[in-house]
């Protein structure tokens, strides 16, 4: 597939190096700053051009004139829509996605598609993550919860600890312990490194395991594998940018929430754009100011500014004075594995986040949702099984039947409303939402094979 990205920033880096990564992607990276073109192209097997990514003469030297998809990412909002205007009128580029990040624009959806600016896919890292950790917030015990087939089904990481009742059992007790509740081990991390979730494998404390389960299930498979934390009821926001307010209005409807953002003329800004929400002019990282507005009774402090090290610090601050769950948004990859191996409790990735609401859009058969998983080496896909047992290689037939890679695991399936969490004899039915959870990457484009009917495209 040929595709040209726009802007070489943080975003647009970790997309580039995502799709470079898998064959039979041309990758072309456009911005205007030489030095950050330079610096990526020495790393990544890829094609760099120099200029404003909304000119047409650029777009044509990146390849417009054959390109599949056109992925609209630079910091101006303007930019990424003229982008993809110029894409469908002057090259006819069949799939335009574009980064949106202003409210004012999202606001008013009639601007977008067939009758106003033409972007296929609006992507707004800023939506995604608040919905994110929202998510987090509603499970305290879990790493990740991800929704799959409109939130009938969630995919959801926990780490065991001793005293879980599954701790020590191999994974074929559980039926015995949830007795009427299906669930599906999609995969198991030890140490880093992945352990096949067979009938016969043992969970050990400190485990990341990944479970499917119906939605309304996931608190009760979660008490299986460690204590279930108290609810969630004070929340507090270190910063008052686009996540902040998005998250403090989301949140505010069910919980106690203040933010402290160092802008006066934000502050004020978000406090009358807020209902309940508590604003505090200052800075995140005072340890005055936290202790006065009682860090140490909090749930959870998540640290939101658009500085990396300002939010280390502050959320490693808020730990340290008693808050008892931190998260902190983190920019940089190569700063996400460093900060979840110390203090703060969940390092929370924008470009994984949006990575995954992209890849969606790029993935051959009918992909409906993608999560990019484990700093993006695993990946969890929600398909669309199509046609029957001539044209598709996967209805009509058994799970056990299909040549999955190996690393693949079907964790569940939903036809209708009604969720079947999937088993060796579980026969695939045309129409069903297959969700599949990849350990290897790598593997794929064999996945997608499984689910393209007669070769072609869907």
């Amino acid at each position: 597939m040929n595709i040209i990205i726009l802007g070489a920033g943080q975003v647009g880096s970790s997309v580039a190096e995502a799709l470079a990564r898998e064959e039979h992607n041309d990758i072309s990276v456009v911005d205007i700053d030489e030095k950050i073109l330079s610096r990526l192209q020495d790393r990544l097997d890829i094609r760099t051009v120099q200029g404003m990514g909304s000119y047409p003469r650029v777009l044509r030297r990146a390849g417009a004139d054959d390109a599949d998809m056109l992925i609209a990412l630079t910091n101006s909002d303007e930019v990424n829509m003229a982008a993809c205007q110029v894409a469908q009128t002057l090259f006819h580029t069949p799939v335009k996605i574009a980064r949106i990040r202003s409210q004012h624009y999202m606001r008013h959806p009639d601007l977008f598609g067939d009758e106003g600016v033409p972007v296929d896919v609006i992507i707004s890292p800023e939506n995604l993550v608040t919905r994110y950790i929202h998510r987090l917030v509603e499970h305290p015990s879990a790493l990740q919860v991800l929704d799959f087939a409109g939130g009938k089904v969630q995919l959801v990481a926990v780490k065991a600890y001793y005293g879980g009742p599954m701790v020590g059992l191999p994974l074929r007790a559980i039926r015995e312990h949830i007795p009427g509740i299906d669930v599906r081990v999609a995969a198991i991390y030890r140490r880093g490194e992945s352990v096949p979730p067979t009938a016969d494998t043992v969970i050990e404390a400190d485990d990341e395991v990944f479970f499917l389960a119906a939605s309304q299930h996931i608190p009760r498979v979660i008490a299986e594998m460690r204590p279930l934390d108290k609810p969630i009821r004070r929340i507090m926001l270190g910063g008052g940018g686009n996540i902040g307010k998005q998250l403090a209005a989301l949140l505010e409807r069910d919980y106690q929430v203040k933010i402290i953002e160092l802008s006066p003329e934000r502050s004020r800004n978000l406090s009358a754009d807020l209902n309940s929400t508590i604003v505090l002019t200052g800075d995140a990282a005072d340890p005055d100011l936290l202790q006065e507005e009682n860090i140490g009774s909090m749930d959870v402090f998540c640290a939101l500014t658009n500085d990396d090290e300002a939010n280390i610090l502050s959320a490693m601050l808020a730990k340290r004075l008693g808050a008892r769950k931190v998260m902190s948004l983190i920019n940089r990859p190569a700063y996400v594995d460093l900060v979840e191996s110390g203090v703060i409790d969940i390092a929370l990735s924008p470009h994984q986040v949006t990575i995954g609401a992209m890849l969606a859009h790029i993935r051959r058969g009918d992909v409906v949702a993608v999560h990019a998983l484990r700093r993006g080496t695993a990946e969890a896909i929600e398909a669309i099984a199509h046609g029957d047992r001539r044209s598709s290689k996967v209805v009509g037939r058994r799970l056990d039947e299909l040549k999955l890679p190996q690393g693949a695991v079907i964790g569940a399936i939903v036809r209708g409303d009604q969720v079947i969490i999937a088993h060796h004899d579980t026969v695939i039915e045309p129409e069903d939402h297959v969700i599949l959870f990849l350990t290897n990457k790598r593997d794929i484009r064999k996945v997608e094979k499984l689910f393209q009917v007669d070769i072609t495209y869907i």
